[in-house]
């Protein structure tokens, strides 16, 4: 039989809320964060969209990735839908890093995704979690 004493347990339980504090990754998948304004800001500069055409309510994002990089960095990439008022959809990529208290500890590099090929798992996980939001 094991025993625990109460300073064991108040011991594992430390451990146990330090590592999850420790696991959690910075949210950035906001419409309104980082890197979807600047995914919108570098298609607008470069003539892909307007304020006009858009539908601004139906803007998603999806992280597709987050690795550590640092203490409290991380280099974030996330998939970000923006939805014209013709129903036509404007996808891009972006990758910059993120901590716990900022969206914005870099510029944001933005690819516009011109078209999908292959049928990979992780196009199902796309339509899943960011196209049919």
């Amino acid at each position: 039989m094991i025993r625990f004493t109460l300073h064991s347990l108040v011991s594992i339980t430390l451990i146990a809320l330090s590592a999850t504090a420790f696991a959690k990754t910075p949210d950035c998948t906001k419409p309104d964060a980082w890197p979807a304004g600047m995914a919108f800001t570098h298609l607008k500069n470069a003539g892909e969209l307007d304020n006009n055409v858009l539908d601004f309510s139906q803007t998603k994002v999806t992280r597709l990735a987050s690795e550590k990089i640092g203490k409290d960095l991380f280099r974030q990439v996330h998939l970000v839908k923006f939805v014209k008022q013709s129903g036509d959809i404007v996808l891009a990529m972006t990758v910059n890093e993120v901590s716990s208290q900022e969206c914005s500890m870099s510029n944001v590099d933005v690819f516009l995704v011109s078209k999908q090929l292959g049928d990979y798992s992780a196009k199902q996980a796309i339509k899943r979690d960011c196209l049919n939001k």
